[in-house]
């Protein structure tokens, strides 16, 4: 039988999937920050939705879907358990009750992964919890580039007298400085709107959105060219929010909208993402209650799946880079 404390993740070969409690990934659960590259967390916070909620319970059902993932990259080779030491951390603190003082418990759960020098990658909760992830990051590496999969913009200022939401986040981010808009770009945006100038937030202050209709213009080819244009060689975070996805993938989210990506799409377009500087990632919005039945998690813990792959490499080459100057 595998132990649970080695430092890869669970082989299904030898460790059956339904057996031991379930992680992200089947990653080790590590308590100890010191032994691991790439931390990944759940952020069980849905206190930003205003409409369908439930989010709180998708890093659960995320860890339980993701027993289904094996450790290598079937069309990439990459192992990212090879390349990097990941760890499941747990949870991040959060008061159902209290919003501000979630995000303010949540920042700083971050930055005492960031104090370590591990990289945080998040599983959501409602689209609210990148605020305080990015404000962690943002603070100590200056603002920083965004690639963000969705199909809403999240550039709003308020809704229903709050700023403080899954619509906002984008805004309240640009606002203090976390995130350099011109090295934020947005795919895949669609569906009604709630006024015309729902893009104007982020079109004045230059954040690159690409609509689902230029998506089908571009193709994915011209999407990732588009992507390594706008982000460049900076440090990147990395946010996809589930329904961005077609809605008949993802039944299990907030606010889905139709005619979105394929999974196809998206495994396609992150595994040409390899060689991009990466310093954080979510997953977000999936809402076990609208889809008892896990296929929305299921796709979800995929995309974690590829964007670990894809920070691990990253990861990996910074080691090899930092082992070649001590050695002179």
């Amino acid at each position: 039988m595998q132990s649970k404390d080695q430092a890869s993740a669970l082989d299904a070969k030898v460790t059956p999937r339904f057996s031991q409690p379930a992680t992200f990934l089947r990653a080790p659960l590590k308590s100890d920050l010191d032994d691991i590259d790439i931390a990944l967390m759940g952020i069980p916070y849905d206190l930003g939705s205003g409409n369908r909620s439930g989010t709180r319970h998708g890093p659960a059902q995320v860890r339980e879907m993701s027993r289904l993932i094996r450790r290598i990259n079937g069309s990439t080779g990459v192992a990212p358990f090879e390349l990097a030491r990941i760890g499941d951390i747990g949870d991040a603190p959060v008061n159902p009750f209290m919003i501000k003082e979630s995000i303010d418990e949540i920042e700083a759960f971050v930055d005492a992964v960031l104090d370590r020098n591990v990289v945080p990658v998040s599983v959501g909760g409602d689209h609210t919890i990148t605020l305080p992830v990015l404000r962690a990051i943002g603070k100590r590496k200056g603002p920083v580039g965004v690639i963000h999969f969705d199909s809403h913009s999240d550039c709003a200022d308020s809704f229903y007298g709050s700023k403080l939401n899954n619509a906002t986040m984008y805004t309240r981010l640009v606002e203090g400085g976390f995130i350099d808009p011109k090295r934020v770009i947005q795919i895949g945006i669609r569906g009604t709107y709630f006024s015309a100038g729902d893009l104007d937030f982020a079109k004045a202050n230059g954040i690159r959105v690409i609509t689902m209709d230029e998506f089908e213009e571009l193709g994915r080819d011209g999407v990732v060219r588009e992507i390594k244009r706008v982000v460049g060689t900076g440090e990147t975070y990395f946010t996809f929010d589930v329904d961005g996805l077609d809605p008949p993938l993802c039944p299990g989210t907030g606010a889905p909208e139709p005619g979105g990506f394929s999974m196809r799409d998206i495994q396609v377009i992150v595994r040409k993402l390899s060689g991009l500087n990466f310093v954080g990632a979510d997953v977000v919005e999936v809402s076990p209650p609208l889809d008892p039945a896990g296929h929305t998690a299921v796709n979800a813990a995929n995309v974690l799946f590829e964007i670990v792959c894809l920070i691990a490499q990253g990861r990996a080459g910074q080691i090899r880079r930092d082992r070649q100057a001590a050695q002179g």
